[in-house]
């Protein structure tokens, strides 16, 4: 009995801490990180609370005291901006994101202090797909203080960069990443994880303010947007509406339009029964077109007495909508969609009445379809990293981001193509001359698989040539002339066969250059080897003596420095035995067997050191068998020597 009631205790236990895990687990909510750039602390701001995170460790940049734009922006004192000394693009590169669907919204500032006519001017990017360019006037336009966008993050990771188009330098006030239903804005068969859905506008109409979904008492689930209020189309075509009345099916997945969004709305008048709204926008887009109605008129109570049509730039998009019918009952949530192309630069709504006399509605958003730009194969993305360490590229560069997208804004000195079997840009030419460039060329640079043009020429680059440069196989053009790079020319440059211009002059190479790479001088191939003097083999060099090999230079070096070495030991044992010499005739006349034995045993530790030097010699396998043999061959000539100068035999 005791065991089945500590079982029974234990099992219960077990089930209120999982109960209790998950309730605090469903408390926490979506994802949600807020950035107040430039920010040393984190930060509450009222009357929400809502809780930015000090900007630390993201990118680059400067922090500076910051003046709100917009009342719409977050009251916050700080921003960061992006000179064109930190170069053309910059990047928030934030990770530990879980994966999932995320409304993106980045509030642009101005510097404090800063004159009226110092308005930035800069593109957007996100995941390396450029999602918008700011316009001359921003700062005048509220719902323009800020860009926003749903995107699928499913790396961990997100990229947001900002692009100078030479108009002012980027200035970012915050930066928000919130996580919403995975099915949000869902459109039809088109839509896919490859899309971007960019807000062009969101608009709640009649009665009200502007606000944002958090003070509205949205579900977090449905992003924080923002709705900008408009009381009327236009001077005398409609009029306001509202009730205080419960609306049903408002609230719902995957969307979790706020309720108060549908209690008021906009009626056409009798002098003008169609209601028409007008938006400029970019040509040549595809926009999807949400439109949000509930039927909160007191004088339609019946299925048939409000029926109109909706056309969009003149073309019918919704057909005989008769709310109560659609909706299913009075005061209850409908929304339409459809997803249109615009050629021009307006986009019109009109609702025309056909049964009853007005048209109604309660709220439009209008988004950007955006197809996501592929991005560069990440092997060749480290490949550049790696190189902008080691040749240590100024932050003027701008290299940061995806080095081939956004289209529009590529890294310096790449260029990039499609690789149509990958579906990902790789790099096929870089072109880094004359940039006062210097550090080493890393071996990492072979994994530019697609390369054909390699120009890094004039600067002040020192090494060694790697020899992966020859398993690129595609290389065309190869320039590293007038820079410092010393040692032989690898001989796996040989293998280049699609090789036509190689331009090494200029350097401090020495050595023969590789019968392989002479050889191609008959088929037409341009290459450059002057301006070395170490390096012969090929008409027009100097012609190359017996070659002796690396080792073998080391070999002769190591046999010079020991046989002076020698010679100096030999000498002063010389000098020491002509001393010991005098002494011993001194002592004992004309007994000359008594002072060379004497002589003898004092030098005896000279045999011993030739013995030590020996064996090591022998085991030099660093230096080659070639180096080996020629510092033991001076060796031996340099003992017999030396036993020559002290008078005895030693081997």
């Amino acid at each position: 009995m005791p065991n089945i009631a500590t079982f029974r205790f234990l099992l219960l236990w077990t089930l209120f801490l999982c109960f209790a895990f998950n309730a605090r687990a469903a408390q926490r909510g979506p994802f949600a990180m807020r950035i107040s750039c430039g920010a040393r602390d984190n930060v509450q701001t009222k009357p929400t609370t809502t809780l930015w995170y000090k900007d630390f460790g993201y990118t680059g940049g400067i922090p500076t005291n910051a003046s709100r734009p917009s009342y719409i922006a977050p009251p916050l004192d700080t921003l960061r901006y992006f000179p064109l000394s930190e170069g053309p693009s910059n990047c928030y590169n934030i990770n530990k994101v879980p994966k999932g669907h995320y409304s993106i919204r980045i509030f642009f500032g101005l510097v404090a202090q800063a004159r009226a006519t110092d308005e930035p001017l800069f593109d957007i990017s996100i995941q390396g797909t450029q999602i918008y360019s700011l316009k001359s006037g921003w700062t005048n336009q509220d719902d323009q203080a800020f860009t926003e966008a749903q995107v699928f993050l499913m790396d961990g990771s997100v990229s947001i960069c900002f692009h100078g188009t030479g108009h002012g330098d980027p200035a970012i006030l915050s930066i928000e990443i919130l996580q919403i239903d995975d099915k949000a804005y869902y459109f039809g068969p088109e839509w896919s994880q490859g899309l971007i859905l960019r807000t062009v506008k969101r608009l709640s109409c009649g009665f009200g303010q502007s606000k944002f979904g958090v003070d509205y008492g949205a579900d977090p689930l449905g992003g924080d947007r923002f709705w900008q209020h408009i009381k009327t189309f236009g001077q005398d075509s409609d009029r306001p509406r509202s009730v205080e009345t419960r609306i049903k099916q408002a609230s719902h997945p995957p969307n979790f339009y706020p309720e108060t969004l549908y209690r008021s709305a906009l009626v056409s008048t009798s002098s003008q029964p169609d209601l028409t709204y007008t938006l400029d926008v970019d040509p040549n887009k595809n926009y999807s077109v949400w439109l949000h109605f509930a039927e909160i008129d007191n004088s339609v109570t019946a299925i048939g007495q409000r029926v109109f049509d909706i056309k969009i730039n003149g073309d019918v998009a919704f057909k005989d909508v008769d709310i109560v019918k659609l909706s299913g009952d009075r005061y209850a949530a409908l929304v339409l969609n459809t997803t249109v192309t615009v050629n021009g630069r307006t986009l019109t709504i009109t609702l025309s009445p056909k049964k009853g006399s007005f048209a109604i509605i309660n709220a439009i958003e209008i988004l950007e379809v955006i197809m996501a730009e592929s991005k560069t194969l990440s092997d060749e993305v480290t490949a550049l990293q790696t190189l902008k360490k080691a040749l240590g590229l100024p932050p003027r560069f701008g290299w940061n981001g995806d080095p081939c997208v956004p289209q529009q804004h590529p890294w310096t000195g790449a260029d990039c193509r499609l690789d149509k079997s990958s579906s990902k840009w790789v790099i096929d030419g870089l072109g880094l001359d004359n940039q006062g460039l210097k550090g080493f060329l890393p071996n990492d640079i072979s994994r530019l698989h697609n390369l054909q043009i390699l120009n890094l020429s004039g600067n002040s680059i020192r090494g060694a040539i790697p020899s992966s440069l020859g398993t690129i196989t595609s290389l065309q053009v190869l320039d590293i002339s007038y820079n410092f790079f010393n040692g032989s020319i690898p001989e796996s440059l040989g293998q280049l066969t699609s090789l036509q211009r190689l331009n090494l002059n200029g350097n401090f190479l020495s050595g023969r250059v590789p019968a392989t790479l002479g050889g191609r001088l008959l088929h037409g191939a341009s290459f450059n080897f002057t301006d070395n003097t170490g390096l012969c083999g090929i008409p027009g060099l100097p012609t190359c003596g017996p070659h002796l090999s690396a080792g073998a230079k080391v070999g002769i070096g190591l046999g010079a420095s020991f046989t002076f070495l020698l010679l100096i030991t030999g000498s002063v044992c010389w000098w020491k035995r002509r001393q010991n010499i005098l002494r011993v005739q001194q002592i004992a006349g004309k007994n000359v067997n008594l002072w060379i034995t004497f002589i003898l045993i004092k030098c005896h530790w000279l045999e011993l050191i030739l013995v030590v030097l020996h064996m090591y010699i022998k085991s030099l396998i660093s230096i080659g068998a070639q180096g080996a043999g020629v510092l033991l061959s001076v060796l031996k000539f340099s003992k017999r020597k030396l036993v020559r100068v002290v008078g005895g035999t030693i081997m």
